[in-house]
């Protein structure tokens, strides 16, 4: 099935949202990019709108006023989408993280974790450096002790978990449209 037969799938706007949520670097930016344009379906980076209204960048918002500001700021935007539909949400990787974050988004639509193995995750983030958390620890052993530490809250959040390794941007929006 091709991106136009997938898109001729849905008719109707849907009536709730889709989060993204995963590891940074599992495809959540370019996954709900993709269906955006199919399906004419909003879409809401967390990490982009929040540093727009912030006016600096994701680093620049840890450096100035620390992790747990921008982790409020997330919560706080989540809350705001509520009042929205037809929306795809790209979670930032912290998200899943707090128990409250998980209850907002559960009231307003479905989660989806996206995953990659620790390789891919580092293949595709070895250039960015928008990363906070990667800041001097751009190698496997970081990644993946700090992918083991967020894996059960990622789980426990998700209503469907889609392994992205080795799939195309458009093989994985099909697997979410299946769910939705």
């Amino acid at each position: 099935m091709n991106d136009s037969e997938l898109a001729k799938g849905q008719t109707a706007p849907l009536d709730k949202n889709i989060f993204l949520i995963g590891f940074m670097g599992t495809g959540k930016s370019a996954v709900s990019a993709h269906l955006s344009s199919l399906y004419r379906m909003d879409i809401v980076d967390m990490d982009q709108i929040i540093a727009r209204r912030e006016g600096m960048s994701i680093p620049d918002i840890f450096d100035t006023h620390g992790e747990e500001y921008f982790r409020d700021l997330e919560t706080d935007l989540l809350i705001k989408m509520q009042t929205r539909k037809n929306t795809i949400v790209s979670c930032g990787g912290g998200v899943p993280l707090r128990a409250q974050n998980i209850a907002e988004m559960k009231k307003s639509g479905r989660i989806f974790l996206l995953t990659a193995t620790p390789q891919t995750i580092l293949e595709r983030v070895n250039n960015n450096d928008e990363r906070p958390l990667l800041s001097g620890n751009k190698n496997l052993e970081f990644i993946e002790k700090l992918m083991e530490e967020r894996r059960s809250k990622y789980e426990a959040a998700a209503d469907v978990i889609i392994h992205t390794d080795e799939k195309s941007i458009s093989e994985v929006c099909r697997e979410i449209l299946e769910h939705v």
